[in-house]
């Protein structure tokens, strides 16, 4: 378990995120037009897995914005976007934020993402949704970075994540 805060409140996760190395836990997860995407569908190249709690927060939809301007740039590289949003929700603010450069997957109808990869919240009043996070796999499928931001209002290091890319 994991002890992050919101708003200096403590929170905890149900565990610790994959460790670097390791095998990066496949995931199935529903896309904005409701197909499925699978980690495996991104094989050969590098994923920024950029998730959060809400795309309906400020830093939620912060940190979209700020991964959909770098990711136009980045080689091999594939930035998902990941919370426990309806894909319509997630769709709406992409069409009206004009989030063309990163793929905004959805974990609504199971939680499994967040179980296996130990972000899932257990307390507090955004239980059962997803911790700020991320999670960056190479080519090979492997962890090669994680960041569990302490500070769930906080926005993730951009710049140490782009870094281990």
């Amino acid at each position: 378990m994991t002890l992050i805060t919101l708003k200096g409140n403590k929170i905890n996760t149900i565990g610790d995120l994959p460790k670097a190395g390791t095998k990066a836990p496949n995931f199935s997860l529903t896309t904005v037009d409701l197909a499925t995407k699978n980690l495996s569908d991104f094989s050969g190249k590098k994923v920024i897995l950029n998730i959060f709690p809400s795309i309906d927060t400020g830093t939620c939809a912060a940190s979209v914005r700020e991964f959909n301007k770098k990711a136009a740039s980045l080689e091999n590289t594939v930035v998902a976007c990941i919370s426990r949003d309806l894909p319509f929700a997630q769709a709406r603010f992409c069409g009206a934020e004009g989030i063309e450069n990163v793929i905004m997957l959805s974990d609504f109808a199971t939680g499994k993402f967040g179980k296996d990869y130990q972000l899932e919240l257990t307390d507090g009043p955004l239980a059962n949704l997803h911790s700020r996070a991320i999670v960056i796999v190479n080519e090979s499928g492997n962890v090669v970075y994680t960041e569990q931001v302490p500070e769930i209002v906080d926005e993730p290091n951009y710049e140490a994540a782009l870094k281990a890319l």
